[in-house]
């Protein structure tokens, strides 16, 4: 399968967005539809108070990702003074941060690092060389 080009992650993105938020699908739609009502009556009727959550997200790909959801969901990521570049604090209903923000996260991040694999394997391949398989195992000496 050859590597995707980046139009085509993009729209895959946005089909993954789509799902959390809305589809073009009227069945999806209507799912999704129902799903958020449902979060948002819940939210009326007993309003869930926002919570700080801390992430530590080491890669900085991911990081960027997720500080650019985070922001795209209208909330104000942020870490406190001396506090690692890879910690991320966000102030959020947990509700809302496992049943949407999260979930999305992870989905998206999957799609990029697959991309960015197959991107990585292919540059290898047709720049340094075309067998990048793993090394050989072979027995042990004995002078480990």
């Amino acid at each position: 399968m050859p590597p995707m080009t980046r139009e085509e992650l993009i729209e895959k993105i946005r089909k993954v967005e789509a799902v959390y938020v809305s589809t073009n699908s009227p069945g999806e739609a209507h799912a999704a539809q129902t799903a958020l009502q449902r979060l948002r009556d819940q939210l009326t009727r007993a309003p869930e108070p926002a919570e700080e959550f801390q992430m530590s997200i080491p890669d900085p790909w991911k990081r960027q990702l997720f500080l650019a959801m985070v922001r795209r969901h209208g909330l104000n990521p942020y870490r406190r003074y001396r506090q690692r570049h890879s910690t991320v604090l966000v102030k959020v209903a947990p509700k809302y941060m496992n049943e949407i923000l999260w979930p999305e996260y992870l989905e998206v991040s999957r799609l990029l690092q697959g991309y960015l694999a197959e991107a990585t394997q292919d540059i290898i391949k047709r720049a340094v060389h075309k067998d990048i398989s793993e090394a050989e195992e072979t027995p042990s000496l004995g002078l480990d």
